[in-house]
């Protein structure tokens, strides 16, 4: 079971060049109409930029081989780098509540139209950058951190436009912060659900969506099959589910051990999706005591 992101280099390298441009642009346009939503969009595609570097980098160290010192090979790193990266947004719609506050209580005069006409630049490349990760992002959690970088930054350059021809046709200044609050109302939302997942991962808990009663009922419905005891079932990367597990049996069935084993990880493989099974055949006068899940 070998899954590899489909982005090459080159088409993350774009995605990079574009976002550290928007960013540049959107600073400048953002201080001289002296607006905080250009502004926070500016951060956001810095840390789009950012975001996109590591997961390149976490998808090259997690496709480097496993060696007698990391016998699962290193595709965890792809969950540290994924919960930085959510996590970099976490703080940043913080900061960006904190001074949105600031402007409700002080507001500030906002050019509408540069506004909305730099705001228009960074919607075109956030565009382009998300039609380039878009396939990636089913297959990576990392390309899907950085996917969702860039899709929300291009729902916002889309409220910063809306909110500048509003500023320019009716002076309402105040929707300013307030766009800027919607922005990172949303954009804390998405990185939490990464966040979540990835931690989950990284603390060995059992995959979401997937039941351990039915599978252990599943294996216990195969005939031969006495008890099932000692489990543990975990997420090793995104796509890897491991399962190991004691599985008592009739004695007479252990003359066909091997045969029995197969059919046991073929089922777990076919229904439930897991691609490395371990297990532990005893016979039915001699397992271990335990009875618990480990």
């Amino acid at each position: 079971h070998h899954h590899e992101a489909p982005e090459s280099g080159g088409r993350l390298a774009v995605v990079v060049g574009l976002n550290f441009v928007i960013t540049i642009a959107e600073i400048i346009g953002g201080i001289l109409s002296g607006s905080l939503s250009l502004i926070s969009d500016a951060l956001h595609n810095f840390s789009d930029g950012v975001a996109v570097i590591i997961a390149w980098l976490a998808i090259r160290i997690a496709a480097r081989p496993r060696s007698d010192r990391f016998t699962f090979g290193l595709k965890r790193a792809e969950l540290l780098t994924a919960v930085i990266n959510a996590g970099s947004l976490v703080a940043i719609s913080v900061y960006l509540f904190v001074e949105s506050g600031r402007r409700l209580m002080h507001p500030e005069p906002v050019a509408g139209g540069l506004m909305a006409a730099v705001a228009a630049v960074g919607l075109a490349a956030n565009v382009l950058g998300t039609l380039l990760l878009r396939r990636g992002s089913k297959q990576n959690l990392n390309l899907r951190a950085a996917y969702l970088h860039l899709f929300s930054d291009a729902l916002s350059s889309l409220a910063v436009i809306l909110g500048g021809l509003a500023i320019s046709w009716w002076r309402i200044s105040w929707i300013d912060p307030i766009l800027t609050i919607a922005i990172a109302l949303y954009v804390l939302k998405e990185s939490l659900g990464i966040v979540w997942t990835s931690v989950g991962m990284m603390l060995l808990a059992a995959p979401e969506g997937v039941s351990l009663e039915e599978i252990r009922n599943r294996l216990l419905s195969i005939s031969g099959v006495e008890g099932v005891h000692h489990i543990h079932f975990w997420q090793l990367s995104e796509h890897d589910l491991h399962f190991e597990a004691h599985v008592v049996v009739l004695d007479q069935e252990l003359s066909r051990a091997a045969e029995l084993r197969r059919e046991l990880s073929r089922l777990l493989d076919e229904e439930f999706d897991i691609n490395h099974a371990t297990l532990q055949l005893e016979a039915g006068v001699e397992h271990c005591d335990t009875r618990e899940l480990a």
